[in-house]
């Protein structure tokens, strides 16, 4: 698959390349993101370099992983997210901010675009996010965004050799007014 680009009215989202290495590297040289995702750390240039020139457009080719850099209009870079196809119809969601682009809602913003994208033109019914417990601003945006959190599974997360429990939730295509590709049917209450 081709990589696409998306845009809202404050945001571009679109794959990262070679010309964005300097900027990833920089971005990830915070400790929040170091600490709160599954990015190597010490975060090296080489992985910036096979971030952008290799896991970005493998992922995009093979229909496996979708991430978009998240860009402010004028070109700046704000944030990172990533759509994991991980079952048929289901793809799990993950993002970061740049500190200096936190709490603005571009992440929210970005969160629901690219939900909107999959849903419609790939067909995806769930998308889940899932966070380390106690990462509260992964959980503010999904819960913005209109992730239900549905609880914690315990060691389900391996953060560089620790396993950690984690918080759950979905956002479903009705979620957002969308169209399901198969029927739900809910459990009763």
């Amino acid at each position: 698959m081709e990589p696409v680009t998306l845009t809202t009215d404050r945001l571009f989202l679109r794959a990262v390349g070679p010309a964005d290495t300097e900027a990833v590297y920089a971005a990830a040289q915070d400790p929040d993101i170091q600490r709160w995702t599954t990015i190597p750390s010490p975060y090296l240039p080489e992985h910036a370099r096979g971030f952008t020139e290799e896991m970005v457009p493998d992922g995009w080719s093979q229909g496996s992983m979708f991430t978009f850099g998240v860009f402010l209009t004028g070109g700046e870079l704000a944030g990172m997210l990533g759509l994991t196809m991980r079952a048929l119809g289901v793809a799990e969601v993950g993002f970061w901010a740049t500190k200096e682009h936190r709490g603005r809602g571009y992440v929210t913003e970005a969160t629901l675009a690219a939900c909107r994208w999959i849903f419609t033109e790939l067909g995806v019914d769930r998308v889940e996010w899932r966070a380390e417990v106690g990462n509260a601003g992964s959980r503010a945006v999904a819960e913005r965004a209109g992730f239900t959190v549905e609880g914690t599974l315990r060691s389900a997360i391996n953060n560089k050799g620790v396993r950690r429990d984690c918080w759950v939730g979905s956002l479903l295509p009705s979620d957002l007014g969308l169209p399901s590709t198969a029927p739900y049917l809910p459990a009763p209450s």
